[in-house]
C-alpha cells in the first residue's frame, strides 16, 4: 500500500527532476526545435522507462503509485543523485496509516557525555525536524545563546531563515539554509502527518521567500554541511569544517560539531572563543534544562 496523500508530492518531484535534464544528457537526439517546457518530455522520459506515455502521466499527476520494479531505473532515468533517490524511494515507499503522535524528544545520555567533554569544540545535539536538543557553552558562544531561547524556538531551520545574526553569522547561508530545506523535506516523506513539522513548514513559507521558493522546488540538495565560513562579531572571519555523526542507539539524533585545522586562524579563534566560554564555567545546556 502506498500513501496517497504523497502521491501529488511524489508527482512534483518527478516534474522538478524531469525538468533539470536535456535530452543530450540521457542520450536522446535533440531536434533543435524550441521546447515548450524545459528539460524532458513526459514521452521522452516513458521512452526510457520503457512505459507507455499515458502511464508516465498518470504517475506525475498523482494519481497512481510508482511500482518498486520502476523505482530504481526512474532514478537512474532520471540521474538521481543519493539524497534524491532516497527521498524518491521515501515518497513511494510510505503505508497508509495513522500517522503516530511522536513524544517529546530528549537527547540521548550517550550523546549527553559526549557534548559534555567538548570544550574547545562548539557542538550541538539535533533531532526531529531539525529541533536543538542540546550544545555546549562554545557552540552557543559561536551561533547564538540557545539558553535565551524560548523553547519552541530552539530548532536550527527556524533561526536559519527567521534570525537576522544567524544570516549574518554564515557567509554561506544560502547554501546552509537550502540544505536545512532538505533534511525538512526528508523528514516529511518519512513522517507524513506530522503536525509540528507541518506547521514549521508553514511558518516558514509565511515567513521567508526563499524557503517558499525552495520547498516549492522540490530540489533535493545535498546533506553534507562541508566547510562552512562565519564572520563572528568577537573572533572575527572562521572557517570550519562541520560534520554530522548520527547516534546509533538513536538514528533520529545527530551530534553536529565543528572544527578547524591546526595552526590556522579559524583554529586559534576557537581557542580564543573557548577560553573565553571557560570563563563563565558554564555546562553544556540541553533543551529540557
Amino acid at each position: 500500500m502506498y500513501a496517497e496523500a504523497h502521491l501529488p508530492e511524489l508527482g512534483e518531484f518527478l516534474k522538478v527532476c524531469r525538468a533539470q535534464l536535456s535530452p543530450r544528457t540521457v542520450g536522446l537526439p535533440e531536434s533543435g526545435a524550441p521546447r515548450r517546457v524545459p528539460g524532458l518530455r513526459r514521452e521522452e522520459v516513458a521512452q526510457l522507462l520503457g512505459i507507455s506515455p499515458r502511464a508516465y502521466a498518470r504517475l506525475e499527476q498523482g494519481r497512481t503509485p510508482v511500482q518498486r520494479t520502476v523505482l530504481a531505473t526512474l532514478a537512474r532515468v532520471l540521474h538521481l543523485d543519493d539524497a534524491q533517490r532516497n527521498h524518491l524511494f521515501e515518497l513511494a515507499a510510505r503505508a497508509t496509516c495513522e500517522p503516530r503522535r511522536r513524544s517529546a524528544q530528549r537527547v540521548h545520555p550517550q550523546l549527553r557525555r559526549i557534548l559534555d567533554e567538548l570544550s574547545t569544540t562548539p557542538a550541538l545535539v539535533l533531532g526531529w525536524r531539525l529541533d536543538i536538543l542540546a550544545w555546549n557553552p562554545l557552540a552557543a558562544a559561536l551561533l547564538t545563546d540557545f539558553d535565551k531561547l524560548p523553547a519552541n524556538r530552539r530548532n536550527l531551520a527556524r533561526l536559519m531563515f527567521t534570525d537576522p545574526a544567524l544570516r549574518e553569522l554564515c557567509l554561506d547561508w544560502r547554501t546552509s539554509a537550502r540544505i536545512c530545506v532538505t533534511h525538512l523535506r526528508l523528514e516529511a516523506a518519512r513522517y507524513p502527518g506530522d503536525p509540528k513539522l507541518a506547521a514549521l513548514v508553514g511558518e516558514l513559507s509565511v515567513a521567508d521567500a526563499d524557503f517558499r521558493q525552495w520547498w516549492a522546488g522540490r530540489q533535493m540538495n545535498g546533506l553534507r554541511m562541508g566547510t562552512k565560513r562565519l564572520r563572528h562579531p568577537i573572533v572575527g572571519d572562521l572557517t570550519l569544517d562541520w560534520d554530522s555523526l548520527t547516534c546509533t542507539a538513536d538514528p533520529t539524533q545527530k551530534l553536529l560539531i565543528a572544527s578547524a585545522d591546526p595552526w590556522t586562524p579559524s583554529h586559534d579563534g576557537l581557542l580564543f572563543l573557548a577560553s573565553w566560554t571557560a570563563e563563565s564555567d558554564r555546562p553544556a545546556q540541553d533543551a529540557a534544562a
